[in-house]
């Protein structure tokens, strides 16, 4: 069941040095693919990358949080076509989410390093730190870039103590 799958999803940081295979990769892309998206205008766009020069470059993206995908052997470049959609944001979050979930169903281990409004130590915006790495065009702005692999160590899912049960209303908004 989905549930499941939930349940035990982590986000993970640490990776075997194993590639991902073609076949999981294309699992990726198909399911990314079948992402819903506001309208069906579909503003998304991904760069999968396995060469571990451009993996090692897009880990230094952003100040913080971004060094983890130096050890992935997949990374993902989340992005959108922003002419397509106003709502591309939201587009490619929900394509992201979706490549997590396939990637926990495959038995492979994810996170998401956030690059939109981060930026590197020089000031750079990261996401046009990535542009020039991957020759992006301006109208294609970067949303994420996913690392994936193989976990180096098995993870249990949250306990659902730890769930935020208290920010949830019914009917209408209470604090309570």
């Amino acid at each position: 069941m989905f549930i499941e799958l939930l349940r035990k999803r982590r986000s993970i940081r640490q990776f075997e040095d194993k590639p991902v295979s073609d076949e999981q990769c294309d699992i990726l892309i198909e399911a990314a693919l079948r992402s819903p998206s506001s309208r069906g205008f579909n503003p998304w766009q991904f760069v999968v990358v396995k060469d571990k020069s451009r993996i090692e470059l897009l880990s230094q993206a952003k100040s913080h949080g971004a060094a983890f995908l130096k050890n992935a052997p997949l990374a993902i470049v989340v992005c959108a076509d922003t002419s397509k959609s106003d709502v591309w944001i939201e587009d490619a979050s929900i394509a992201a989410i979706i490549i997590h979930l396939a990637a926990a169903d495959l038995g492979l281990g994810s996170c998401w390093a956030q690059m939109r409004l981060r930026s590197r130590d020089d000031g750079t915006a990261a996401s046009d730190y990535i542009s020039g790495i991957l020759d992006l065009p301006e109208h294609v702005q970067v949303q994420a870039v996913i690392g994936i692999g193989h976990p180096a160590t098995e993870m249990d899912g949250h306990d659902a103590s730890t769930l935020l049960y208290d920010q949830v209303s019914y009917e209408k908004f209470s604090m309570s």
